[in-house]
């Protein structure tokens, strides 16, 4: 995926192949000593206007202001809670992969080479192991993640070899990912190159695994209840375990779906008690660890440095937080909240509400599996949402 060079006057698409000069004499900026205020527009065909205060909305475009103190830009996000999504583009997290991911692909030039890039970068043949296996190679952490990855951004490029697939690419006004999709949506959305997220996602998988196996921690689907009743369940099964087995809500899915982290013993009590809850039914995930509590704190401090190290931009278009449910502009905000992600609860269920409530008219899933359209259509039947393998 090409990135864009980012410039305060640069106006972006959102496709990755153009870019169009915007007029100085739209960059008007604040009489301040030494502060300029720069109006940034992420361009979807529609037509900007103006009034004596800046900026106001732009169609179905997200906008956002940044002011330059010296050499420093601070970039204010506040304007993005106005955004109007209409087509959104989603990315699967871990746990979606299977084996004969990716042979889709391999017909068009454009995702191949994304997985011979994938290759020089992880040092090994990823195509191999997502197409042939073995799965248990494939389903561990340090695999998967970078696998997914590679195959959802194959994915847009399988689209866009299709008739009217650059179109729908074109159309797109907001994206986000589960969990390790974040990542992914910020490479579609070019605040990183394919190759820097690449990188990032390689690091994560390392780190996380470590932190798995530092402490023996789980995470369990539970079925059939609402937030309220799974954070009654987690309660009853903490009363039963010590502080290193204490388990929490990780997986905010949507209602009958919630995922929860935490130590063995804990997870072990959530299954034991989940009946009794009247839940349907409960199923261990294949994660090597409790993934997005505080059992995945070692990871924190390595990601942190290999973020301060990656060049970040201004994603072109608002990419949804997990950790938050909300869009940001700021580089540096964008990276401290991928830190805390692995650390935080995810919260898909209130993205995936924010999304439709203002508006969105239509989603495709890329990449492997259909854990986003399951969801997306069990939180509103009417949803259209198509899905992109690779």
């Amino acid at each position: 995926m090409n990135s864009l060079i980012h410039h305060p006057l640069i106006l972006r698409s959102p496709s990755s192949h153009y870019t169009h000069s915007l007029s100085t004499t739209m960059a008007s900026s604040l009489a301040f000593p030494s502060i300029s205020l720069q109006k940034h527009i992420f361009f979807n065909g529609s037509t900007a206007s103006f009034n004596k205060m800046g900026i106001r909305s732009i169609g179905r475009s997200g906008v956002f202001m940044s002011v330059s103190v010296g050499k420093q830009a601070v970039v204010d996000d506040a304007l993005l809670a106005d955004y109007r999504p209409t087509t959104a583009f989603l990315f699967p997290g871990q746990g979606a992969q299977a084996v004969g991911m990716g042979k889709e692909a391999q017909s068009i030039p454009a995702a191949a080479e994304l997985y011979k890039k994938a290759n020089d970068i992880l040092g090994f043949d990823l195509l191999e192991i997502c197409t042939n296996g073995p799965k248990e190679k494939l389903d561990s952490t340090v695999i998967s993640q970078p696998a997914i990855y590679v195959t959802s951004l194959a994915a847009v490029e399988l689209l866009r070899a299709h008739d009217g697939g650059q179109h729908i690419i074109d159309s797109v006004d907001v994206t986000c990912g589960l969990s390790l999709g974040e990542y992914t949506a910020l490479a579609f959305a070019e605040a990183f190159s394919f190759e820097d997220g690449l990188k990032l996602v390689k690091l994560r998988g390392e780190a996380m695994q470590e932190a798995a196996d530092a402490a023996k921690s789980a995470m369990v689907s539970v079925i059939g209840l609402d937030s309220d009743k799974v954070q009654q369940l987690c309660d009853a099964a903490n009363e039963e375990v010590d502080e290193n087995n204490k388990v929490q809500i990780a997986n905010y899915l949507c209602t009958g779906n919630y995922a929860v982290s935490g130590g063995v013993k804990g997870i072990e009590a959530v299954e034991a008690k989940a009946k009794s809850f009247k839940a349907r039914m409960t199923v261990r995930l294949a994660v090597a660890g409790a993934f997005h509590t505080g059992f995945m704190e070692p990871a924190v401090s390595r990601l942190e440095a290999a973020l301060a190290a990656t060049h970040i931009r201004t994603p072109r278009m608002p990419v949804i937080s997990n950790v938050d449910a909300q869009p940001h502009a700021d580089p540096e905000k964008i990276k401290k909240i991928l830190a805390r992600q692995v650390t935080s609860p995810v919260q898909w269920e209130t993205t995936v509400k924010t999304l439709l409530g203002k508006g969105l008219r239509k989603s495709y899933e890329l990449g492997p599996g259909k854990v986003i359209a399951g969801i997306v259509k069990r939180m509103d039947k009417k949803a259209e949402i198509e899905n992109i393998g690779a």
